[in-house]
This record gives structure tokens, C-alpha cells and sequence, in this order.
């Protein structure tokens, strides 16, 4: 048997810092030791990373992990805040491309508004979702989809973070919640390319998904329903398995089941999602087996509790989202 573990982690505002600020400089040096800590701790072979501000900050997590992670690939889709998602492996990786323009199989444009607050259609992810492959020392290639979806935080035009027009709130809100579904059905048409009719390859989806578990939108990804973890249909294969990616989430121990804390309250908004071949059927047992799933909440101290208000945080040390791991024993 041989173990393979991947990680998904939102590293916060991982932003270079301009030369002529000793005191930015000084916060940046200390971001990256606590981010070399967690991710030599938790040693993952593949890490899927969100919230990098630029690719020079990016070099430099690579270059301070001391050739632990020799292959890395950064997305080239930022949002207007220039932060992207981006992978550091172990393992060799092959360029999948990515996701940026919503397909015309999925929701081709959602109604929006541009940052004059003027009706806009929507066309094209926040962040470019990034897909790679990687071949197990197993032999089992697997392909990866790194996200980093809408966030329910809401910015209004003039970069507002707070409105007391409540027509406005609603507005908003129903236009992030537009974009965050037509992310959902883009991500889940590529994975549909990839799943359908395919036996010997498996496929893992993962990133910050900016919503719970049960969330429609987080459950668009899942393809067809009755199977998910902690229900029977889980160790009964059927003809569904081929289509379905299935969330890892109920594998992690209730009283650790979050990821961020907002406004004093735990929710899980950080994924992992696989397809069968990484949850394979033992005829033997009976039954799928199951990794070793976890969201590492301590592994910097408490995560913080953010407010609507992100930017607060940024030049802190650390990331205000826990880290979360699969092992899987193949």
C-alpha cells in the first residue's frame, strides 16, 4: 500500500511587499515562516493554494520550502485584487489548463453589475480554476481542480464593504450568489469531461468553494445524488459512480468541521472532493474505503474570526483558513 495526501489551504493575502516599506517587509518575512511551518508540518505531496497575490510572492513560498515542492504551477486568471490559486507537488505535473470563461454547456453569462454599480453580464470566474495532473509512484494518474469561488463577503460599488440600502444588500448579494452558481456548473461540466466513460483515472477537485457542505452550490459539484458519505448508498456501487465526485467533508471529526471563523462562528468552506477511484470498492469488505480527512483548525493557535471586512487583515501572519488534508491509502 502507499499513501498519498493532498492538501487545500487559502493562504491570505499572499502579497509581495514593495521594497521601500521596512515594516511590509517585515510582515511578509514572517507570513512565509508560519506558512513554511504548516505546510512542512502537515507535509501534503500535492498542496492546492489560494489567495496569492502574485507570482514572485509565490517563488518565494517555493524557494523557502528548501526543494521539498521542485514543481509548481500558478494560475495566470487573477481576480481585479490579483489574487489566484496555484499547486506545489512533489510530484511532476502536467498543465491541465484552466477554467476561466463560464462554458457554453454550463450558464454561458449570469446578470451582474460592474463597479459603478451599472448592469453588467457576467461571463467568466472570479479566479481562474486551475487543473493539473499528477502520475502516483501507484501508477494511477490523477487530474486535480484547484478553486477559489464568489465569496459570500460582499463588496458594493465605490468599495464598500457595508450598505445601509437594503434593496442594494439584497442586490448584491443575489448577484454573488448568480456568479457563484455559474462558477459551480463550470467547474462541474469540466469535471464531467473528465469523469464520464473514464475507469483508470480519478479526478479530485478542491479549493476554497466560499460556502458549506450542503450549500447549492458546493452540491452542484457532487453529480448525482443517494451515495454521498454517511448514507448507504456510499458502499453501494452503482451506475451513478462513474459521474459522481464525492465530498470528503463528513470524514472529518465533527468538533474540527470548519475552516474559517466568521464572526465568532465555525463553518467549512474549504474542499475536498474525489471521484471513486481515490474511494475505491473493496468486494472483500463490503464497503469503499475511506481516507484519513482533516481540517487542521490548531495548527497555528485559534483561527481568527473575521469580520465583512477582509482587508483588516491584511500583512497578519498565518491565514484566518485552516488547512485541510486527505490520506488516502491506494
Amino acid at each position: 500500500m502507499a499513501a498519498f495526501k493532498v492538501m487545500t489551504w487559502n493562504v491570505e493575502n499572499l502579497f509581495s511587499p514593495r521594497q521601500s516599506d521596512d515594516n511590509a517587509i517585515l510582515q511578509y518575512e514572517e507570513k512565509l515562516k508560519t506558512l513554511v511551518e504548516v505546510i512542512n508540518r502537515l507535509d501534503a505531496d500535492i498542496v492546492g493554494v489560494q489567495e496569492v497575490g502574485d507570482p514572485e510572492a509565490f517563488n518565494d513560498l517555493q524557494n523557502r520550502l528548501d526543494g521539498l515542492y521542485p514543481h509548481q504551477k500558478l494560475s495566470l486568471a487573477p481576480d481585479s485584487r490579483g489574487i489566484r490559486v496555484g499547486f506545489l507537488s512533489k510530484l511532476a505535473l502536467e498543465d491541465g489548463g484552466e477554467i476561466v470563461d463560464f462554458p457554453a454547456e454550463g450558464l454561458a453569462g449570469v446578470p451582474g453589475q460592474d463597479d459603478r454599480g451599472q448592469p453588467d453580464t457576467v461571463t467568466r470566474l472570479s479566479r481562474g480554476a486551475l487543473h493539473v495532473a499528477i502520475t502516483l509512484p501507484s501508477g494511477l494518474k490523477v487530474d486535480l481542480i484547484n478553486n477559489h469561488w464568489k465569496s459570500k463577503l460582499l463588496t458594493f460599488p465605490g468599495g464598500r464593504f457595508t450598505t445601509s440600502n437594503e434593496n442594494e444588500r439584497a442586490r448584491v448579494a443575489g448577484f454573488a450568489l448568480l456568479k457563484r452558481t455559474a462558477e459551480a456548473v463550470a467547474v462541474r461540466v469540466k469535471a464531467n469531461s473528465l469523469l464520464v466513460d473514464n475507469s483508470d483515472r480519478g479526478l479530485i477537485v478542491l479549493g476554497d468553494l466560499n460556502d458549506v457542505p450542503k450549500a447549492a452550490t458546493t452540491q452542484i459539484l457532487n453529480g448525482p445524488v443517494g451515495s454521498e458519505i454517511e448514507t448507504r448508498g456510499f458502499d453501494r456501487p452503482d451506475k451513478g459512480d462513474d459521474v459522481r465526485l464525492f465530498n470528503l467533508a463528513p470524514l472529518i471529526p465533527i468538533e474540527r468541521r470548519f475552516s474559517r471563523v466568521f464572526q465568532g462562528q465555525g463553518e467549512l468552506i474549504d474542499h475536498i472532493l474525489v471521484s471513486e477511484e481515490l474511494v475505491p470498492f473493496s468486494a472483500a469488505e463490503q464497503k469503499r474505503r475511506r481516507p484519513i480527512v482533516d481540517s487542521h483548525i490548531d495548527v497555528l493557535g485559534d483561527l481568527p474570526s473575521i469580520t465583512e471586512r477582509p482587508s483588516e487583515r491584511r500583512g497578519k501572519p498565518g491565514s484566518d483558513h485552516a488547512p485541510v488534508t486527505a490520506t488516502f491509502d491506494l
